[in-house]
């Protein structure tokens, strides 16, 4: 089962795609958001499914939204595979790195990505991404996230290197927040129909392959995150956390930065294959 949002951008509807057909959602909820989440609408879904209730709907050729309607708080986790640490010229890190993403970086997976003016280091990276299901507040240990946890989705967290750490001014987040720097989805998996902690992550630069690892080589597991970061801050439901990627980005060194008329392609088995156009701001 697949949550999918469909439609020009501002005006997408609720969808859920199963057993190859896509089904109306408008009748249980106006938008895949956190109160449906919270509210038991996975489960609703499953019911309504099982019971007919919800009408097919052709979809085909239609824009893909992200899956969440915009969250209140893009959570980042920043060298938490350690190649990429390597890669970055740093030490793995002993404890959850955070940073954060504004909330209007997030665009759909197939809309084009605007390289900002002056950039000369945009970056791609394919990351898992945890949607929360429940508020989540001082959690007792790592077992109890997986009750919090609504289901998996896919991130593009592009980053410009130059600004993330050159001019950073100690922040990571100055090169994190620019338009369309947050691609998402295309579908929201539920939990208990995806691995999180053993899927592949794969992404290309205009055919290219540039990343190709699994979710095992996390170096702090979803259910240690979601844990960690409930004692720091609040988390809500429709919240993203973005898990981290893999090596095999351009700040690597082994391969040019991005700019306009490239392609990037990122791949997560079970969620799907999003595609951006790389476009001048």
């Amino acid at each position: 089962m697949e949550l999918r949002r469909i439609g020009p951008a501002g005006a997408e509807r609720p969808v859920v795609v199963h057993d190859g057909a896509a089904h109306d959602l408008t009748s249980l909820t106006a938008d895949i958001d956190g109160a449906f989440l919270a509210g038991d609408g996975i489960a609703r879904t499953r019911r309504a499914l099982a019971q007919a209730a919800l009408p097919v709907v052709d979809i085909a050729g239609q824009r893909v939204g992200a899956p969440i309607v915009r969250p209140q708080a893009v959570w980042c986790i920043g060298m938490n595979y350690a190649a990429h640490a390597a890669e970055s010229g740093a030490e793995p890190p002993s404890v959850p790195v955070l940073f954060f993403k504004t909330p209007n970086t997030v665009v759909g997976p197939y809309d084009n990505l605007h390289v900002p003016r002056g950039s000369v280091k945009t970056d791609w990276e394919v990351e898992l991404a945890v949607v929360i299901g429940r508020r989540a507040r001082y959690l007792d240990s790592p077992a109890d996230a997986a009750a919090h946890i609504a289901g998996y989705t896919m991130s593009n967290d592009v980053s410009e290197r130059e600004w993330q750490l050159e001019v950073s001014g100690g922040q990571w987040s100055k090169g994190k927040c620019c338009e369309t720097f947050n691609p998402l989805g295309p579908a929201l998996v539920p939990a208990d129909e995806l691995d999180g902690g053993a899927v592949r992550l794969r992404s290309w630069v205009n055919g290219e392959p540039r990343q190709d690892s699994t979710s095992a080589d996390l170096i702090f597991g979803i259910d240690y995150l979601v844990w960690h970061l409930s004692q720091v801050a609040v988390l809500e439901p429709g919240d993203i956390i973005n898990t981290g990627t893999p090596q095999g980005v351009g700040l690597s060194g082994r391969f040019p930065y991005l700019r306009a008329g490239d392609v990037v392609e990122t791949e997560i088995e079970g969620i799907g294959r999003a595609r951006q156009e790389c476009v001048q701001a």
